[in-house]
Formats: C-alpha cells, sequence, structure tokens
C-alpha cells in the first residue's frame, strides 16, 4: 500500500500561479516541516506537466549540487540536469522542483536567471526559508510567488478520513443560522474533538488511517515534535527557541494576559527573544496573536510587537507538546477529549485550535485586553479578526458559555466598530441578543 496523497486546498493556489505567474515567477512554497509540501509539489507536477525533475537538496547528489556552482551556461546546465536525473525536460511543458532549497543557498540564487531563461516552470519548497545563516551570502531573487501552506484543516481532515458531507452540512447550518440538534450536534462535535486529537500533520493521520490507534498517531507527533526541536537548535544554539516553544501550552494554561517568558526559562528577557522570534516564526511551526492596542480595521498598525500570545501551528502537536515529557497514557487530555469532559482548566486546548483555523482561513491573530474602571479585573477578547470595515470580537469558551463579561463590555466601548459578535463554545449553535454562539466546528466556516 502507498503513501496517502491528501487532497489539499493549496492545489488550487498552486494551479493559479502556473496559469497566471508561472512566466514571470517561481513559485515557494512556505511551510512547517513534514506539513506537505513536498507531496503536494510532486503530485502537482506530476498531475499538471509534461514532465519534472525533483532535486531534493536534503539527499540529492554531490554532482547535481555542484551544477550550482555555474549557472552561466544554462544549455550545458540543463544537458548536465537532464544527463543526471535520467529525465527529459520539454520547454514550456516542464517543471524543476527544488526542494528544502534552503539546504543550498545557490540554487534559490539561481531562480533569478532560470526564470529569466523561460525554458521551464521552477516550484521551490522550503522550511526556516528566512534564517539569515541560509540567506546572508546571497542574493534573494524577486522572481519568487510566495505561498504559505499550514497543517490540514478541519474540512481537509475530513476529506482524509473519507468524509465528504460533513463540511457542507456544517456550511448549510451557519448560512441558515440554523442549530443542528442534539444528535447532530454531538456527532460533529465528535469528528471535531477526533480532529483536535489527532491534528492536521499528514504523518499523523496517516498513522490514525493505517492504525486507529492514538497512542501511534501520539508517537508520530513525538517525532514530528523532535524534528522542530533539532531545528530550533539550528537558530539559536543555546535552546533558548526550544524553551520557548515547549512553554506555550504552559503560557496559555495560565490565563495570562501575554505570553510570560520566565514560564519558558528562568531570567529570559524580551531583548533577548526581540531577534530570535522573527526566526522562529518563519519556521511556521508556531503562531503569534498580537495585543492591538486599538481594535479597528488597521490593527496591524498599532500592535503592541512586546506583548503578545503564542500557539502551536497544530492543536495535535499542542496536545502531546502539553505532556511531552511524560508518557501517552498519562496524557489526560486524549481521555478527556474522547468522552467529551474536558474541564475549564483544560479550555486553552479549543483555544490553540481556534487559533489555528483562523491562521488558515488567512487571518493575522490579534487579541485585546482592558481593565476595569471599578476593580482590578482585567477583561480579555480572545481573538479579533477584521470584515470589511468592521471588527468581529471572538471568545472561546470551553465550560460554561453563558457568561461573556468581556465580551459584553467590549462590545459596549467599541459598539460603532463592531460588525459581528462571537462566543465559541461546544454547545449547539444559537442567536441570542445579537451575538452568534457557534459550535466550535463552525468557526472554519465563519
Amino acid at each position: 500500500m502507498g503513501k496517502p496523497i491528501f487532497k489539499r486546498k493549496i492545489y488550487d493556489e498552486i494551479l493559479e500561479w502556473k496559469e497566471n505567474r508561472s512566466d514571470k515567477y517561481a513559485l515557494l512554497i512556505k511551510g512547517a516541516r513534514r506539513v506537505g509540501k513536498s507531496t503536494i509539489a510532486e503530485e502537482f507536477a506530476r498531475k499538471e506537466f509534461k514532465s519534472y525533475i525533483l532535486i531534493d537538496f536534503a539527499h540529492t547528489s554531490k554532482a547535481i549540487k555542484e551544477l550550482f556552482d555555474d549557472t552561466y551556461d544554462l544549455d550545458y546546465f540543463f544537458l548536465q540536469l537532464q544527463q543526471l536525473t535520467g529525465t527529459r525536460l520539454y520547454e514550456k511543458e516542464s517543471v524543476i522542483v527544488f526542494d528544502e532549497v534552503q539546504l543550498l543557498p545557490k540554487a534559490r540564487q539561481a531562480i533569478k536567471y532560470l526564470v529569466a531563461d523561460g525554458r521551464y516552470k521552477y516550484i521551490e519548497t522550503g522550511s526556516l526559508i528566512s534564517i539569515k545563516k541560509n540567506t546572508k551570502d546571497i542574493l534573494i531573487p524577486s522572481e519568487e510567488h510566495k505561498i504559505s501552506m499550514y497543517p490540514m484543516d478541519f474540512e481537509e481532515f475530513l476529506w482524509a478520513i473519507g468524509d465528504v458531507i460533513t463540511a457542507e452540512t456544517i456550511r448549510t447550518l451557519i448560512d441558515k443560522k440554523k442549530p443542528a440538534g442534539n444528535a447532530m450536534h454531538r456527532s460533529l462535535m465528535r469528528i471535531f474533538r477526533l480532529y483536535m486529537l489527532i491534528g492536521g500533520m499528514p504523518q499523523a493521520i496517516e498513522s490514525y488511517l493505517e492504525y486507529n490507534n492514538l497512542q501511534d498517531v501520539d508517537m508520530t507527533k513525538r517525532e514530528i515534535i523532535d524534528l522542530y526541536e533539532e531545528d530550533f537548535t539550528k537558530i539559536d544554539g543555546s535552546g533558548m527557541a526550544g524553551d520557548i516553544y515547549d512553554a506555550i501550552p504552559a503560557n496559555l494554561s495560565n490565563n495570562a494576559s501575554r505570553y510570560v517568558l520566565s514560564n519558558a526559562r528562568e531570567g529570559m528577557r524580551s531583548e533577548q527573544v526581540r531577534n530570535l522570534l522573527p526566526d522562529m516564526l518563519s519556521s511556521y511551526t508556531l503562531n503569534i496573536a498580537f495585543h492591538a492596542n486599538n481594535p479597528t480595521v488597521g490593527m496591524a498598525l498599532e500592535k503592541d510587537t512586546g506583548r503578545y500570545k503564542l500557539f502551536t501551528s497544530d492543536v495535535g502537536l499542542f496536545i502531546t507538546l502539553a505532556f511531552k515529557d511524560k508518557n501517552y497514557i498519562e496524557n489526560i487530555i486524549y481521555n478527556k477529549l474522547l468522552s467529551d469532559k474536558l474541564e475549564a482548566n483544560l479550555g486553552y486546548v479549543y483555544e490553540n485550535a481556534v487559533a489555528q483555523m483562523l491562521v488558515a482561513k488567512g487571518n493575522n491573530l490579534f487579541y485585546y485586553t482592558m481593565e476595569s474602571e471599578t476593580s482590578n479585573h482585567l477583561y480579555e477578547i480572545d481573538f479579533l479578526i477584521s470584515k470589511g470595515n468592521k471588527i468581529c470580537p471572538l471568545e472561546v469558551k470551553s465550560g460554561n458559555y453563558r457568561g461573556h463579561k468581556s465580551l459584553d463590555v467590549f462590545c459596549e466601548k467599541f459598539s460603532d466598530r463592531i460588525r459581528d459578535r462571537y462566543v465559541i463554545h461546544t454547545k449547539d449553535y444559537k442567536w441570542e441578543n445579537g451575538i452568534n454562539y457557534i459550535p466550535a466546528y463552525m468557526v472554519p466556516f465563519i
């Protein structure tokens, strides 16, 4: 049995590049390790071109790497490339895939001249693509059209497990603003909880489909986390980047209004992290929500870069990371989620899932806090997104959804800026007093 090829939405983005941009630009697919970049690039090359060459710079031969030492004579370059790979290239009908291109900076630099030559098309894939040591000695080509690839979203997960009905059902429910009803809602939440447990990393989903066992899935996710930890040492040999990543669950569980650096490492200071964080974000292994100092459509213009929350890019990895130092049996989130008995103090799992779903839809993440005028209480809106010229506040609840004082105070203060308001919870859909109470499985479709 061969490796499954999952249907991914990014395929349509790659097709748009081929049809409209490939004459002037190479395509650069950015994303975390093991997110499926190489698989989708090769699948696209196989389906959409007469022939293709895939060069994996993590495993290719020394002879192929040496071709990029001199790309002055492209006729000779392509002659050798075809000979070394045993693949014929056809003008305008072939594509060359540079996989893990960050491992050979000279190949990325050559893109400028290869695209200008015009004979073939080019797709690049890369992780940790913007780390300074991988680009400091080369000229970054401007002839790149960049797209981002994320873990499989809830709808892609449904496709992967053979469910082609549920997504359309949810779309219909939210379009008509209708509750699912007790039986259907329980079924939809059960599927969504399974998605949270497994996550959107293709290898984790493969493990689930092959073994139908969450312990095997957890082992796969631990291998991915270990791979990320190794990558973090390339960013920062002191181990600080790894500590920041490992402490994401602890920070969210403490319900703090920002990421607390001391939870990651005692004595860690913001100035130490200032240069480190952009490289971590470029690895696509985590998502960041900045504090919006002025909650309006232009939130990015007035964000507080020193006040933020961090989430893992995949909720399945988040669940494993939360118990990384213990074995699978001790990870209580698996049993709690499976049995629908997740306590309120584990609600941060849903918060990470919502962050992931919002990013997959193309949203930048922002949150907002404000102090009570009559007490020391701090009100917090978990997420803010823009729609048109208005904003939509989202409050995530895993337990009692009827109490949402923060949302009420926020909406009263900024009433003229607000379009839709949401409470995301685990119960069925309800519209009441101007608030959309939506179950978590509806978030990808709002």
